[in-house]
């Protein structure tokens, strides 16, 4: 992946919805059950709640796991930060989350939850990329052309980071015009000055960008 320019594709709440519904009916139909969900937080927090509710199943829990930060910016390796807090040996767990990218993120769970006895561990996520090492047991949707996903529950995070991304390598002051611009030509993200305007005053805010008049320029990222 250029860390420098990626196309990234915005997820609307509609779209996820029917993700996770397909994905559901997918899981229904292979016959197999969980005891227990497990969400990989963040991402798989709503995946994991919504394909709950498909299932009629509510023996829901979460873990940690850290491997990618906002804006696609990658940690050296996925590990498990927040750890199960329920009992998971002999169980069937099912675990959740909304993207695979390299498969680290779900070796790490399903590694960890197996060193807790767990009986069988399945995974599923909304959209699996063919970039990943792992393919999930389930999934709704195959990726073969890379993309940075944006979910809608992520949205203004990432937007946030990718703003810092444009501001930290600008080298010169940028006005919102600028930026916009910048966005669009480098992740195919499109804002308009409103929504740019709610990036900067938390940019401004987390200490990653000084104002000043109508110009931005980032002190780190």
């Amino acid at each position: 992946m250029d860390q420098d320019s990626f196309p990234c594709d915005l997820v609307t709440w509609n779209e996820f919805y029917d993700l996770a519904r397909t994905l559901s009916r997918i899981i229904k139909a292979s016959g197999w059950r969980p005891d227990l969900v497990v969400a990989i937080g963040r991402g798989g927090y709503v995946p994991a709640r919504v394909v709950c509710d498909f299932l009629v199943h509510d023996l829901l829990t979460s873990i940690k796991v850290e491997h990618w930060g906002i804006a696609a910016q990658r940690r050296e390796r996925a590990s498990v930060r927040f750890p199960l807090a329920t009992a998971a040996s002999g169980q069937r767990v099912l675990v959740v989350d909304d993207v695979t990218d390299t498969g680290e993120t779900l070796a790490a769970a399903t590694g960890y939850l197996k060193s807790l006895g767990a009986g069988e561990v399945r995974t599923a996520v909304l959209q699996h990329k063919a970039s990943s090492t792992i393919e999930p047991d389930y999934y709704a949707e195959r990726i073969d052309l890379w993309r940075w996903i944006i979910y809608p529950w992520a949205a203004h995070e990432d937007l946030v980071g990718f703003t810092g991304r444009v501001l930290s390598g600008a080298g010169r002051p940028l006005s919102k015009g600028d930026i916009i611009a910048e966005l669009k030509r480098r992740f195919e993200i499109d804002l308009d000055q409103v929504e740019m305007a709610e990036v900067l005053e938390d940019l401004v805010s987390l200490g990653m960008a000084i104002r000043s008049g109508s110009v931005y320029t980032a002190t780190r990222c």
